[in-house]
């Protein structure tokens, strides 16, 4: 299995999940230019995706839908223009090619908020961003994962010194945000198991976080807890770059 993160932060979001020659494009935020400009670089042709998988119906995920109309679009939210749409429910499995999909529940401000565990029968990809918290039974589910996309959004202190009016701090720190980076690490401490291989920090906030850190934060909580970190690729994303991810 491959990954490319293409896009990660509040401008907007995109991951493909690639295994042989299918490939699942997971949100589709950011500008139309830079979308099919990373499409391009990556040699690939997004109208040829499997699927399109929605993890919520905020704009930052899905605000250009219209670029996959023609293609099947799994989403927990009524998506509009689309001409193969698909409702998913939490822990409903599915499948599309080669790969099974579970849809997990999230909590964030608005309804039917979706992670994704995704699988090719041989590696494991899950993918968590917005959300408040992580439940017990969610994170059962996926523990022992070989690839995690965890968002690590904000640092409290950033977050707390910065001009953002109170209400949208109490917004992002309460059960319908964001994860911290001391969230994000504790979760992924308690997830990862024997096949982990690698963990991307994403959804970082450009305002009230940096990449660093993010990083350096999931570094010292896993030494905390007696998990040397050399053993896994730690990677903090960017809003605008391609990251490779996988095999």
């Amino acid at each position: 299995m491959e990954f490319y993160i293409i896009a990660s932060g509040s401008k907007g979001n995109c991951t493909v999940v690639k295994s042989g020659d299918e490939f699942l494009v997971i949100d589709c935020g950011t500008t139309k230019r830079y979308l099919k400009n990373s499409f391009e670089k990556l040699e690939l042709d997004y109208l040829k995706a499997a699927a399109l998988l929605i993890t919520h119906e905020h704009s930052d995920h899905i605000k250009q839908v219209d670029m996959f109309k023609t293609i099947p679009v799994y989403s927990p939210c009524e998506v509009k223009s689309v001409m193969d749409e698909h409702h998913v429910e939490p822990f409903e499995d599915f499948e599309i090619g080669t790969f099974k999909v579970t849809p997990i529940p999230l909590s964030h401000d608005t309804r039917d908020t979706v992670g994704y565990i995704i699988t090719d029968g041989k590696e494991t990809l899950v993918s968590v961003t917005d959300t408040g918290y992580l439940s017990h039974n969610n994170k059962e589910l996926i523990k022992n994962a070989d690839y995690y996309i965890m968002e690590s959004n904000y640092d409290t202190v950033m977050l707390m010194s910065s001009n953002r009016p109170q209400y949208l701090k109490s917004r992002i720190v309460s059960d319908y945000g964001h994860l911290s980076n001391e969230q994000s690490a504790e979760i992924l401490a308690d997830v990862i198991g024997p096949k982990t291989r690698e963990i991307i920090l994403a959804h970082i906030s450009q305002e009230c976080n940096t990449r660093d850190i993010a990083y350096t934060n999931l570094i010292d909580t896993f030494e905390s807890y007696n998990i040397e970190p050399r053993r896994y690729k730690i990677y903090a994303a960017g809003q605008y770059e391609i990251y490779k991810g996988g095999n």
